[in-house]
């Protein structure tokens, strides 16, 4: 009886220092997951501040950043004022020659239209156009009038060509 009582003891520290080891591994393998995991965390960390960054960098020219250019607009809702500013803008492509802010005549039949636009201030935005393979850059100064049309004017103008292949 005293030797099955002995052989169980012996089993049982075996069994316990097998489950022992077995949990150090997995306790070992886990930690190392974490570590991973946390060292995964910072890099998306510093890139994300870095993606703020350029964000920042990006608007800096931007009436979004600027708040003596949204000042200009204080007794108006600026969301509103960009998003009218923006629309009579972009209506302007709709006219037969193409926008006429943008001072070429069509080419090939394709008239010239604004593609994108950036308002940098309450006086000026900057804007991509393009007619086919042509394409360029156009500044323009404005000038919003409450519940009358915005006045649109061009400044100046780029134009490039595309490569061909």
């Amino acid at each position: 009886m005293k030797k099955i009582f002995f052989y169980l003891f012996v089993f049982s520290m075996l069994f316990n220092i097998y489950q022992y080891v077995n949990a150090n591994k997995i306790y070992e393998g886990k930690e190392k997951e974490l570590d991973i995991a946390h060292k995964r965390i910072d890099i998306v960390r510093d890139s994300l501040k870095l993606g703020e960054q350029n964000l920042m960098d990006a608007n800096y020219f931007s009436i979004v950043q600027n708040e003596e250019a949204q000042d200009y607009f204080k007794d108006y809702d600026f969301d509103e004022v960009m998003g009218k500013v923006e629309a009579e803008l972009m209506a302007l492509n709709h006219q037969p020659n193409g926008n006429p802010l943008i001072p070429y005549a069509p080419v090939d039949g394709n008239k010239f239209i604004l593609n994108k636009a950036k308002v940098i201030n309450h006086r000026w935005i900057i804007a991509d156009f393009y007619s086919g393979k042509l394409h360029g850059e156009v500044l323009i100064k404005y000038f919003f009038k409450g519940e009358g049309p915005t006045e649109f004017n061009t400044i100046e103008t780029v134009l490039y060509t595309s490569p061909t292949n």
